[in-house]
Order: C-alpha cells, then sequence, then structure tokens
C-alpha cells in the first residue's frame, strides 16, 4: 500500500527499512525521520506522517528495547531547564544592558 504519495513509500519498504535498522542495531530507536534517510528520501508534505506513524506501530521491531526504556525519565529528575540556569533567553532577561 502507498503510504507517502510525495516520495512514493510503500508500507513494505517501511517494513523492510524498520528491520534492516533493527539488525543493523539493535539498540537504535526508529523513527519516521531515521526511515527517510535509510530509504534516501526526507518528508515532503507531512500529510503521510499519521499513517506512516500507524504502519511503524504495526512492525515489531519498533519496540524500544528494555533497558533503554524509562531512559529519559532517569536522567532528567530533579534537572530543571536542561541543566540551564533560568532566566537563560535573552528574551527572559529584558532590557538589562
Amino acid at each position: 500500500m502507498m503510504i507517502c504519495h510525495c516520495m512514493a513509500i510503500t508500507d513494505v519498504e517501511i517494513r523492510r527499512a524498520m528491520d534492516w535498522m533493527r539488525a543493523a542495531d539493535p539498540e537504535t530507536i526508529i523513527t519516521p525521520g531515521k526511515i527517510y534517510r535509510a530509504l534516501g528520501k526526507r518528508a515532503d508534505c507531512g500529510g503521510c506522517l499519521p499513517l506512516f506513524v500507524d504502519t511503524m506501530r504495526e512492525v515489531d521491531s519498533l519496540a524500544v528495547p528494555m533497558h533503554l526504556r524509562g531512559l529519559r525519565r532517569a536522567t532528567t529528575q530533579g534537572a530543571r531547564h536542561e541543566g540551564r540556569r533560568q532566566g537563560h533567553r535573552l528574551s527572559q532577561q529584558g532590557a538589562q544592558e
């Protein structure tokens, strides 16, 4: 089935790309962007992304490796503002100069 008409990507190509990525690196996090790059293409209008993601969810190789699950919560607990001090943006500093 055709998933992306702009780039002529089918569901079979998405599945093959995901299986290839998982075989090449079992610990990789598979994203739509990585699939596009693996196919040598790029997203154009973005209208296909809901169907693209639904197709990805049907593939068993999409699962995040067990030891990487919950990693984001573990690394961001207690870290506010991505480790930056509050007011690091110019728009937040005001006209103090």
